[in-house]
């Protein structure tokens, strides 16, 4: 079942959603502080070259399946041109309305 991105609790999060769905990197990247951070997999990774390479340049694409954590942590089917489809968990950090860091990672 899927969560509408709407419906998302946390709302710094569900803009980021709504971003990454809509293609929209201006909207993401304003979301995210000066000096954010990310890992993927658990290994750190430069935040720019990824979502170009993973998100933005490859079509991706997120449908959240549950959130937990005040809506900071999501469970979602996340696809792009690369990889497909697989089962993804993602944690982001918010403070002062903005993304700190966020980890991803195969459920």
């Amino acid at each position: 079942m899927t969560i509408a991105t709407d419906k998302l609790s946390d709302p710094v999060v569900r803009h980021a959603v709504a971003a990454i769905n809509a293609h929209d990197k201006d909207a993401f990247l304003g979301l995210l502080t000066a000096d954010a951070t990310m890992s993927d997999d658990g290994s750190d990774r430069d935040l720019h070259d990824w979502i170009d390479r993973e998100i933005f340049g490859s079509g991706g694409r997120m449908d959240v399946q549950k959130e937990s954590e005040g809506g900071r942590k999501l469970l979602a089917q996340f696809r792009n041109d690369t990889w497909g489809e697989m089962s993804t968990v993602w944690r982001f950090d918010v403070a002062d309305g903005r993304i700190r860091r966020f980890e991803t990672g195969q459920a």
